[in-house]
This record gives structure tokens, C-alpha cells and sequence, in this order.
């Protein structure tokens, strides 16, 4: 069985170098075998969070919400995409979030940062490993940071020059990092259950 991944990037603005990130994230775990989609969160569009999704009685959340719930607790392991903004997370992306909590527990889960500058979005990285950590996800010590972003992935989200190269050479470990976790908690969960 292929590992069911899902990928969430969350920049709402209209020049979105990011998307470059994720895109590669996608084709190179599908090149690996894995099963992955790419979550947008502009085109999921929630709404600012008002309620959660558990906090809908069953079968009334909006369709995007019930949707992606579906697909959050249908999957093996996630990875968070993320630019950074005024040395914190991006909005979209902790909204998106932020409406869902029990649905992501117990699986492991990877940060992706990038920046227009040469920080590559370092201190967003930082921040979101805690914030996924207290909404129960198991975060892999690997990440992937880069920046810049335009001189690193070109518009067809190829890795291009030195800054590419890079890219291509640390991809791999970052990879393998959220797939070994990735199988202990698959295998773990045909043995015991998580105990909530």
C-alpha cells in the first residue's frame, strides 16, 4: 500500500512563488511511489475560523470542511508548505489549520519553508513544528528550507543552478525522514490503537 500523503500550502496572494515548493514536493514523492495531493488552501477557501470542525453536528459542516476532514483522516502523514510572514506563519495556512484538531492525530508530519530571501523561511519552520506538535502530530527532525525561492525552483518547479542542486541533494533524507515515521505508524496502529 502506498503511503497516502497529503501536501497543504497556504499562500493567498496573487504572485505565489511557494506553489513552485509544493509542486516539487508533490512529483517527487510521486516519483518515489507515494499516493499525494496537493491541499491549497485558497482553493479550499474556509472561512476565518469561527467553528471547528468537530464542533458541526455530524453532516452539517460546509462541503470544503467535510471534504478535507475526510481526506485529513483518510491519510498516513502530512506536510506544511509554508512562507513566512513578518518572521511568523502564513495566515491561510494556520487557518486551514486550525479548523481541524482529532483529525490529525497520531501521524507524523513534515515542514517545507521557503522565502524570497536567503532565511528560506527559517523562523516560520520553527514556529509551525510546535504548533503541529500540540495538535498531535509527531513532526520528523528533517526539513526542507529554501530560499530564494525564484532562483531555486523555476516556474515549472524544476530545480534550477546551484540553489536547485541543492534542493535535489537534501530532498531525499527529508523524504525518507517522514516515510520511516510514516511506516511505524501505519505499523503501529495494526497492533494497538492510539489510546485516544
Amino acid at each position: 500500500m502506498a503511503d497516502r500523503i497529503l501536501v497543504f500550502y497556504g499562500s493567498y496572494r496573487s504572485d505565489r512563488l511557494g506553489i513552485r515548493l509544493a509542486n516539487f514536493i508533490v512529483s517527487e514523492l510521486r516519483t518515489r511511489g507515494s499516493d499525494v495531493e496537493l491541499i491549497d488552501a485558497k482553493a479550499v477557501g474556509l472561512p476565518m475560523l469561527d467553528r471547528m470542525y468537530k464542533e458541526f453536528p455530524a453532516g452539517t459542516a460546509p462541503p470544503a470542511m467535510e471534504a478535507l476532514a475526510t481526506k485529513i483522516k483518510a491519510a498516513h502523514a502530512f506536510i506544511f508548505v509554508t512562507g513566512e510572514y513578518n518572521w511568523g506563519m502564513q495566515p491561510g495556512l494556520k487557518n486551514l489549520a486550525d479548523h481541524f484538531l482529532e483529525e490529525w492525530y497520531w501521524r507524523p508530519a513534515a515542514v517545507a519553508s521557503y522565502s524570497a530571501g536567503r532565511l528560506s523561511g527559517a523562523r516560520s519552520s520553527f514556529t509551525w513544528h510546535g504548533t503541529l506538535s500540540e495538535m498531535g502530530m509527531v513532526v520528523v527532525s528533517s526539513t526542507l528550507a529554501v530560499g530564494p525561492i525564484a532562483q531555486t525552483l523555476d516556474a515549472n518547479s524544476k530545480p534550477t543552478g546551484e540553489l536547485g542542486a541543492s534542493l535535489s541533494k537534501a530532498f531525499p533524507r527529508f523524504a525518507d525522514d517522514l516515510a520511516w515515521w510514516t511506516e511505524a505508524g501505519r505499523n503501529q496502529r495494526t497492533k494497538k490503537q492510539p489510546p485516544y
